[in-house]
């Protein structure tokens, strides 16, 4: 028997959120497929697990799931009841057709649709020449069988660095089956966002399904995302702000320089157009630089210059103190 959403990452169902994430992270780091090459089924359990990840760790899919409305491949579940609903309509004009009144009679017994269909058709004949015709009773019903049915889809999560992330530069990925591909970013790319790769899941009677993977922007040390934009806290010396300066400044883009005009204040804005991430019709945000002027803790000519200069003023006065 397969194993439920909950099994395949050794949990028992009402596993909290922290205990299914961190479930996931701990048989990922196992079965990740660059530390399997040799070992096929390792990457095929590491697609089944990811794939339960990303149900689970959606709260209306998880809870659609725990409810039996969803199978563990995301698809609905349709009771085997439903098919029989509109027998009673199949035939032409108003009238109903001779197994109408049927559909939730119980028969007994443990009869599949094959079974139905020959009970029916010795108890009404068929329209049309017995077995031979095209619109008897239920071999009608049993000619139209399920379609097959593509393969599941395959879920991966991609934890990408931020700076390709603002590039939107192409990331290698490992696929279930053992394959790379480079993975192309789309503009409006943001966390969260998932790409769909056709054909790249796992295979079935009417083709393979596809791979899903969803973008994690890992955080960065000093930039951080505002919308489109970008912001940065930029320190600058005392004698920069006081004085003016050019100084380097880092972007996603490579650093540039900046001019810091006299008289400085921290908490100063300065803008760099077009220095942030793309919006879906490619447009960039920009990059916000505040100013922290820093201070040094120890500096016997700075102390001594501030001993001696009166002329300070108030800079609280706007605060009413």
């Amino acid at each position: 028997m397969a194993l439920d959403l909950y099994q395949r990452l050794g949990l028992k169902r009402g596993a909290s959120e922290a205990e299914i994430k961190k479930a996931y992270r701990s048989l990922a780091k196992q079965l990740h497929p660059d530390r399997n090459k040799d070992n096929p089924n390792a990457a095929k359990r590491f697609g089944e697990i990811t794939h339960a990840y990303d149900l689970l760790s959606d709260k209306d899919k998880r809870a659609k799931y725990d409810r039996g409305e969803i199978d563990e491949d995301g698809n609905p579940k349709m009771p085997f009841g439903s098919g029989f609903g509109g027998y009673s309509s199949g035939a032409g004009g108003g009238g109903q057709h001779p197994g109408a009144g049927y559909e939730n009679f119980n028969f007994g017994g443990g009869g599949d649709a094959a079974d139905l269909s020959d009970l029916f058709e010795g108890l009404f004949g068929a329209a049309t020449g017995g077995r031979g015709g095209q619109s008897g009773g239920f071999s009608g019903f049993r000619q139209r069988g399920r379609a097959p049915q593509k393969g599941a889809d395959v879920a991966y999560r991609l934890k990408i660095p931020f700076v390709d992330a603002v590039a939107l530069k192409p990331q290698r990925i490992t696929l279930g089956d053992g394959k790379t591909i480079d993975l192309k970013l789309p503009q409006g790319l943001e966390d969260g966002t998932k790409i769909r790769l056709g054909g790249k899941g796992e295979q079935g009677p009417a083709g393979r399904g596809d791979a899903i993977v969803t973008i994690e922007i890992a955080p960065h040390r000093f930039f951080t995302r505002d919308g489109n934009n970008i912001r940065l806290n930029l320190p600058v010396t005392l004698k920069e702000a006081v004085l003016g300066a050019k100084v380097k400044v880092p972007t996603a883009d490579g650093p540039v320089m900046l001019t810091i005009p006299k008289g400085t204040t921290s908490g100063k804005v300065f803008r760099l157009k077009e220095r942030g991430f793309a919006d879906k019709d490619g447009k960039r945000g920009d990059q916000l630089i505040s100013v922290e002027i820093d201070v040094p803790a120890s500096d016997p000519d700075l102390q001594k210059f501030a001993e001696g200069w009166n002329a300070g003023g108030n800079p609280r006065a706007s605060l009413g103190v």
